[in-house]
């Protein structure tokens, strides 16, 4: 394992209402320094659901993603609040989002979107045995619920608005836990 590069200086070089831009100074083992930027992490996780309805519904939602400007497919996911657990969190999300609360929910993985950029870090977590109870959110616009076939991913994964990575990583996971849990091998605590 490399040895991690020295960090020479931080500085805040812009500020958004959502944003912080960071610059870091850096020196590798080798002796380089290079100057980055980076999204500046805050102080608390996120969660991405993965809502099974039964053995093979996948619950998505559909909303507009003002990065891409457009309505977008993905899974149930929000920043958790100060004091919540995990497992809170991804519940609040999920009734906030689908209308639905989960009386299982498993953390299955961590995930990073751009690492070289940003910070954030987000816990996909699965959630089983669904029943109707809906919270507000902070939603502009009722959000669409679609669910979604499991045994069709592969069709699913090709639809023009289903990008976002790491909803079509989540699935693929969620798929082959499914499918190890059918063949007796394994359950997320067996997982490596």
């Amino acid at each position: 394992m490399a040895k991690l590069p020295e960090i020479l200086k931080k500085a805040v070089v812009a500020k958004s209402r959502f944003f912080t831009v960071e610059e870091l100074e850096l020196r590798f083992a080798n002796g380089v320094q290079r100057t980055y930027e980076r999204l500046r992490t805050g102080p608390v996780g996120a969660v991405l659901v993965v809502p099974l309805l039964d053995a093979d519904t996948v619950l998505m939602i559909r909303e507009y993603g003002c990065g891409v400007e457009d309505y977008t497919l993905g899974l149930p996911k929000g920043a958790l609040e100060a004091d919540e657990t995990l497992e809170q969190g991804a519940n609040r999300e999920l009734q906030e989002e689908t209308g639905y609360g989960a009386r299982t929910l498993t953390p299955l993985k961590e995930l990073t979107l751009s690492p070289s950029y940003m910070g954030a870090r987000l816990t996909v977590v699965l959630a089983e045995d669904l029943f109707p109870a809906r919270l507000e959110g902070d939603e502009p616009e009722p959000i669409e619920v679609v669910p979604m076939s499991l045994a069709q991913l592969e069709q699913w994964v090709w639809r023009d608005d289903l990008h976002e990575a790491r909803s079509v990583a989540a699935l693929y996971l969620v798929r082959d836990l499914l499918r190890a849990r059918r063949n007796g091998t394994a359950e997320p605590e067996d997982l490596p």
